[in-house]
């Protein structure tokens, strides 16, 4: 019997990838060898004082996102990273990242409890600047994340190492969403997601460069908006080009209408000479976009993804602002 994988099910259906980021205040990333169980953190390095620590915060339904990671030489490191990405307040671009070494896994989880309670564990940090990129690669969890995540991470460790660019880091990652999308990464600390991608698109991602329409079949959405206002942000990337990535930008919806037809949602951002626009959108549900799609390999359902246009855009503040350092 044939495997139908889920993301040849989607690209085929010409599904559009916008709207699919996670919203999450924090991402908990901690290395960890593969290979990883289906529930991750059911794995086998995995402690139980993690385990029951993640429970808690699930319970207490704190928006933070626990990811395992790894590379190609976590399982012969002496040591453990943690990385911490917390978003950053207000008018911002992304996260600010704490990054830890730890002697072994098991720390995890007391380090991580006391960031949570205080804000600064009683452990040295790590504060030089990285830019991290995640590729699911959680076969155990979906098909797709190992028939497109592993080749996908094999040729884009070469890239990076090509292009020659510096504080680059490329892990493989456990299950973030979107498996359909695979190979699927996130780009911490913009928290950027991306999707359906190729060599080529990764390229302009990493560089920032090139044709911007790429993103329109490979951006995921913003994290640190709102899954509903992402299909609005995109039209300002597609509008200023890679230069939008250097601006500062806060959203929230002002309205939504009870069936969720229709959503009412404002963007505010400033660019780096300090001008500071709000727009509002308005976004309907696009009927003609809605479509029934498998979520994943190990499901024979389908289900309807709902799909948002932007019908209408209106500045309603623009103003200068005098930056003070």
């Amino acid at each position: 019997m044939n495997t139908v994988f889920c993301s040849e099910h989607s690209r085929q259906a010409g599904e559009d990838i916008i709207g699919s980021a996670s919203n999450y205040q924090i991402y908990i990333l901690v290395e960890c060898p593969q290979p990883w169980a289906s529930d991750a953190f059911n794995s086998r390095w995995v402690p139980e004082n993690l385990q029951i620590l993640i429970k808690e915060v699930k319970r207490s339904k704190i928006p933070i996102n626990f990811l395992l990671i790894a590379n190609n030489l976590s399982h012969k490191v002496d040591q453990t990273t943690l990385l911490i990405y917390k978003i950053k307040d207000g008018l911002g671009d992304g996260y600010y990242k704490q990054e830890f070494k730890l002697a072994n896994i098991e720390q995890v989880a007391p380090v991580v409890r006391q960031w949570l309670l205080h804000g600064i564990p009683e452990c040295e940090v790590e504060t030089s600047p990285t830019r991290d990129l995640l590729v699911c690669t959680h076969g155990s969890h979906d098909h797709c994340c190992a028939r497109y995540g592993n080749p996908f991470f094999f040729h884009a460790t070469a890239t990076i190492s090509h292009l020659d660019l510096e504080n680059i880091r490329i892990w493989k990652s456990s299950h973030f969403g979107g498996h359909r999308f695979a190979p699927t990464l996130i780009d911490l600390p913009s928290g950027r997601y991306y999707g359906n991608l190729e060599q080529e698109t990764f390229r302009q991602i990493l560089t920032r460069s090139g044709d911007i329409k790429c993103l329109n079949k490979v951006y995921r959405g913003w994290g640190i908006l709102p899954p509903s206002i992402q299909v609005l942000e995109r039209e300002f990337i597609l509008h200023y080009g890679w230069d939008w990535f250097n601006y500062k930008v806060v959203g929230r919806t002002i309205e939504q209408s009870l069936d969720k037809n229709t959503i009412q949602a404002e963007l505010t951002f400033q660019k780096p000479d300090g001008s500071l626009h709000t727009y509002q959108g308005k976004m309907i549900k696009y009927d003609t976009k809605n479509m029934q799609i498998k979520a994943s390999c190990s499901t024979k359902k389908e289900s309807v993804f709902v799909k948002y246009a932007v019908t209408s855009l209106t500045l309603t503040s623009n103003q200068l602002l005098t930056c003070s350092k």
